[in-house]
C-alpha cells in the first residue's frame, strides 16, 4: 500500500476549475486518476469536506465549484484529466453561486453567534473578506455582527 496523494484545497479547486464544476463523484474519480498516475492512494475523502468547510470549494446545484478562499492550482498530472474523464466543461452561473455562498455564510454566522463559538466567529470574519472580493456579495452587516461578538 502506498501513501495517499498529497493535495490541498487549492489543488482540489484547480481540478474542479478545469471543468468549471464537478459533482462529488466526478471529483472523486478525478482524484483517483491523479493518484493512479502518481502511483499513490487517493486522498482521504475528508479533504473535500475540509475544502468545503474552508470555502475553497462551494457546493451549488449538486456540483462543486472553486470557492472564494481558493487559489486554484493545477496539481501535477491534472492537465490530462479532461481527456481521461468523460465530463463536458461547465459554466455555472456566478451570481447564483454567489447567492448560495452568501446564504451559507449567513446561516453559519447565525449559528456561530447563537452558539457563542469564538473560533467560528473569527474564521467567518476572516472569510467574509474573501467572499466579498470573490463575488457580488455584501456582508457588511454580518461582518459587523461578527466583529461585535469577538472577545475584546
Amino acid at each position: 500500500m502506498s501513501d495517499p496523494i498529497d493535495l490541498d484545497g487549492d489543488d482540489l479547486a484547480g481540478v474542479v476549475d478545469l471543468f468549471g464544476a464537478l459533482t462529488r463523484e466526478e471529483l472523486d474519480r478525478a482524484l483517483a486518476e491523479l493518484a493512479f498516475k502518481r502511483d499513490a492512494d487517493p486522498p482521504d475523502a475528508r479533504i473535500i469536506e475540509r475544502a468545503l468547510a474552508d470555502y475553497e470549494l462551494v457546493a451549488h446545484d449538486g456540483r462543486l465549484v472553486p470557492g472564494p478562499a481558493a487559489f486554484p492550482a493545477l496539481p501535477e498530472g491534472a492537465a490530462d484529466l479532461p481527456h481521461i474523464l468523460d465530463v463536458e466543461p461547465r459554466s455555472p452561473d456566478r451570481d447564483a453561486v454567489a447567492r448560495t455562498v452568501e446564504e451559507r455564510f449567513r446561516a453559519e454566522t447565525a449559528r456561530a453567534l447563537a452558539d457563542g463559538d469564538d473560533a467560528a466567529v473569527a474564521r467567518l470574519l476572516d472569510a467574509s473578506y474573501d467572499l466579498e472580493a470573490w463575488g457580488p456579495i455584501d456582508l457588511g452587516d454580518a461582518r459587523r455582527r461578527l466583529d461585535d461578538a469577538r472577545e475584546p
